[in-house]
């Protein structure tokens, strides 16, 4: 990288007593910004810390020098050097003088972009966010300059306060062949964004610091008129501008919406929940964490949507090596708060690698399943083929899962030094189907009603919340209480794995279609194995909704709990005969 500074300019309207021993600081050309306050010691900072220049504060006479050498005074109190792109900025007293400065250094770094020159190449609307001094603006500058030069396009940069391209008339030759526009209030911003669209015929609009409602909705408009946008933003990560009503619209703008009884239920979620209003003004965001270590949303949209229904995103994270070599890694999120059994893994073997399903195309999702089959047929495997396969590989699924209990066989203790079967006292837990949980899975599990024989309590949560008693009686009886939210098959097994300590049997538990179907007939087996080779093909690795084929309401439900067990949500659609169940992605 190639640094430009011109920092003998910005030495030479330093009182003589702050520059002399400034400029015999060793870091001098790390140096980051010099403060000057009246009636306070000088000091500069540098990455590693803030160094003393003086043992005298600084006088009246030391602000007026400097004062006195730098451009005027803006309304957002900032000043330049002519052709630099240092930035002085002014603090006042309530009588508007001033008696403070803070004398940032500006430099020109030429391949700092390096990080993202495949995204500013693509041209898409690029979004900026980080602390200040991490270097948003020399990354604004220098993306500037590319696209003028590099790519010969026509880019008009609005400079506000003169911090990108410099102050004084004659821009700095650090944007290159760009134009700059300055701006002569902070106020006017917004207008000028426009004006530039409208009288310049850019093909890239540069905008530092969106920071009022209305420039964020001059942004859009000029996003909408097919200019690319680059530009930064008050806020460190794109969450700070989701929570900022004023600058929410950047990315697509947040509103509260009531959904229907089914929809709700679907989800798993409240009746009012935030959703995205609009499509994002900038199509890509990259958060700059340190100035060698960037991450970078290359969808904002579905970013948004992940972080508004609770997920974590999965951006890339970028960092550039000392030898300028860039590395790209994806960084998987941290579950929080996880449910009793981690969801099954889907992976590298069988039908889940096979990548012979393929998911509905957007445009026939509605369309009957028949016609969807002969659609796909011609390219794939047929469905039924495929299911046929799957199915003649059962028997080897059936026998590991009735092995689940050969761990315990051998033993005489549980996962607590309990003595095996597991007592447990149900509350507001259906008898009914826990035992069939017991039954077909041969856990080493025994209900009991009397409370003082358990090992552990098993309750409905919503009772718990409202049952001090049984939390009391639990604690004098020093009892673990594990809670599920419905008396559902997939809940009722994941928290007995959970209070055996089997969550590393989850693989074993999802093959044993047997678990959910009531008869065993072969028609609930092949529509189970119908929605699990859908959940694993095509709903987990590529995120997309998936229709099933219409089934009677009996196997349908069986279909909903095997589906359920996977943490995905489904509904029925259309009309009997022909009702089917619908799988979307969490």
């Amino acid at each position: 990288m190639q640094i430009t500074d011109d920092l003998n300019k910005l030495l030479d309207i330093l009182p003589e007593s702050i520059r002399t021993p400034l400029e015999q600081q060793e870091q001098l050309g790390s140096l980051v910004e010099v403060v000057m306050d009246l009636g306070r010691i000088p000091e500069a900072r540098f990455p590693e810390g803030a160094e003393y220049l003086s043992d005298l504060p600084v006088s009246r006479n030391d602000l007026n020098y400097s004062i006195a050498r730098v451009g005027e005074f803006s309304g957002d109190n900032r000043a330049g050097i002519e052709q630099t792109l240092h930035r002085i900025s002014a603090m006042r007293n309530r009588q508007g003088e001033i008696i403070g400065l803070t004398l940032r250094v500006g430099r020109a770094v030429f391949g700092t972009i390096g990080t993202i020159r495949d995204l500013v190449e693509r041209g898409q609307s690029i979004l900026m966010l980080g602390r200040p001094g991490v270097g948003k603006t020399t990354a604004l500058r220098e993306i500037a300059r590319v696209l003028a030069d590099d790519l010969h396009k026509r880019v008009v940069i609005i400079d506000t306060s003169n911090e990108i391209a410099g102050d004084g008339d004659i821009p700095h030759p650090a944007i290159g062949r760009s134009r700059r526009m300055q701006v002569a209030t902070p106020e006017q911003q917004h207008k000028v964004m426009i004006e530039a669209v409208e009288n310049h015929m850019p093909e890239v609009i540069v905008i530092d610091e969106i920071g009022t409602e209305l420039e964020a909705l001059a942004a859009r408009t000029i996003a909408e008129r097919g200019v690319q946008l680059v530009g930064t933003a008050h806020g460190n990560q794109i969450e700070n501008l989701i929570k900022n009503p004023t600058l929410s619209d950047l990315v697509g703008g947040i509103q509260s919406v009531t959904l229907g009884d089914d929809e709700a239920r679907r989800r798993g979620s409240q009746k009012t929940v935030l959703e995205r209003k609009a499509p994002p003004t900038f199509e890509v965001a990259v958060e700059m964490i340190e100035r060698q270590r960037w991450v970078v949303h290359e969808n904002v949209a579905e970013t948004v949507d992940c972080l508004l229904r609770g997920r974590q995103p999965t951006p890339q994270i970028r960092t550039i090596s000392e030898s300028g070599k860039v590395t790209i890694t994806r960084e998987l999120p941290q579950p929080q708060g996880l449910p009793t059994v981690a969801a099954p893994p889907f992976g590298a073997t069988g039908w889940r690698a096979s990548g012979q399903m393929k998911a509905l195309p957007m445009q026939n999702r509605g369309d009957r399943p028949g016609r969807r089959d002969r659609e796909l047929g011609s390219e794939h495997k047929s469905f039924e083929q495929m299911l046929e396969e799957s199915l003649y590989s059962q028997s080897y699924r059936g026998e590991r899962s009735r092995g689940v209990d050969d761990e315990f066989a051998m033993g005489a203790s549980g996962p607590n030094g309990e003595d095996l079967p597991l007592h447990v006292y149900t509350y507001a837990v259906s008898r009914h189907q826990l035992d069939r949980v017991i039954r077909t899975l041969s856990l080493p599990v025994v209900t009991t009603k009397d409370i003082d024989g358990a090992d552990a309590v098993l309750a409905l949560r919503s009772h718990v919340k409202n049952h001090s008693k049984l939390r009391q009686m639990a604690k004098n009886r020093q009892l673990p209480i594990y809670t599920i939210k419905a008396s559902s098959i997939p809940q009722i097994t994941h928290a007995l794995k959970r209070l055996l300590h089997m969550d590393g049997d989850a693989l074993e538990e999802v093959t044993d279609l047997s678990l959910f179907s009531q008869s065993g007939s072969e028609d609930e087996i092949e529509a189970l194995e119908e929605a699990r080779l859908a959940v694993e093909q095509i709903v987990l690795p590529k995120g997309q909704p998936v229709e099933l084929l219409p089934r009677s309401p009996k196997v349908r439900k069986m279909q909903h709990e095997l589906v359920e067990h996977y943490r995905l949500k489904s509904c029925s659609f259309g009309d009997e005969p022909n009702r089917r169940l619908r799988i979307y992605p969490a």
